[in-house]
């Protein structure tokens, strides 16, 4: 039994790790985001006349989807595919085979 408990704390502490390592990488990511935009925004506020276009709010934009999406993965975030969507699923093919099944009686 205390082999059984430490090789499911020994899972248990690779999970953690695992998801620390995601949210780490989700961090540094955050972080270069803000730090490089910010340094493109500024050159280009202090070097141009027309600020407001939206060329110059392509990476911003483009790179702010990645992060979003880097964001639900590492949160586990899916607003589509959530419990209920799967528990639904789940609902429509056992009635499905039941139907099925019904034919052949």
């Amino acid at each position: 039994m205390e082999i059984i408990m430490e090789l499911y704390n020994q899972e248990k502490f690779k999970r953690a790790k695992r998801q620390i390592e995601k949210l780490k990488g989700f961090y540094i990511h955050l972080a270069v985001y803000v730090a490089v935009n910010a340094f493109i925004l500024v050159n280009i506020y202090l070097n141009t006349d027309n600020f407001w276009e939206w060329g110059h709010f392509f990476t911003l934009f483009g790179w702010g989807i990645g992060v979003v999406f880097h964001a639900a993965r590492t949160f586990n975030f899916n607003p589509f595919f959530n419990k209920k969507w799967e528990e639904r699923q789940i609902q429509k093919y056992i009635e499905e085979d039941k139907r099925e099944m019904d034919k052949y009686k």
